[in-house]
């Protein structure tokens, strides 16, 4: 019973230190565009600028080919170069949003991802009206891409997307330009 007591005691001393804490920050939730049409956004993008991320550390060169898989789901096909060669993952994404299509949930996990489990999300933010860029992030505001049907972007474009990832909360002092491509 005093052990039962003694953690109820201090689990109620660790909520009201954290209640005692100060604001926290309420940021509104992250925006995407209203609409993406999939077979117009289905193809290559190369990307141009990225947040550094565990899973990109050593790539070069990386891009994302996408294709349909049936009514609310796509191939992906990501792929970089780094010393060793040629890295490529295969994933599949999958449409939460089907209303807009501009949220997605993307699984590279083997097995698992025919069913959306272990699947981060791909959410996308602002589009060129002609699909020829793309700023795609996650709600949760750790990852941030800017991708392109080009291997450059206009600098004044990457201007304009950072701006849109400002808005949206993001930090865009983590952009960093993804590794040229040669």
């Amino acid at each position: 019973m005093r052990i039962i007591l003694g953690w109820f005691l201090l689990l109620n001393l660790g909520l009201v230190s954290l209640s005692c804490a100060g604001p926290v920050e309420r940021r509104h939730e992250v925006q995407t565009v209203s609409y993406v049409d999939l077979p117009s956004y289905l193809g290559t993008w190369y990307e141009i600028e990225r947040f550094p991320n565990w899973f990109q550390k050593k790539c070069r060169s990386s891009k994302a080919e996408y294709s349909m898989r049936g009514k609310n789901k796509i191939n992906v096909k990501n792929s970089c170069t780094t010393n060793k060669g040629l890295n490529v993952a295969h994933g599949i994404a999958r449409v939460v949003d089907r209303r807009s299509n501009a949220k997605l949930k993307v699984s590279f996990v083997p097995f698992f991802n025919r069913f959306g489990w272990f699947a981060g999300d791909y959410w996308i933010l602002d589009l060129a009206p002609d699909y020829s860029y793309v700023l795609v992030g996650s709600p949760d505001r750790n990852y941030l891409w800017i991708l392109s049907r080009t291997t450059v972007l206009d600098p004044g474009i990457v201007d304009g997307l950072k701006g849109v990832a400002a808005r949206e909360g993001f930090d865009i002092s983590r952009l960093r330009p993804s590794p040229t491509w040669e």
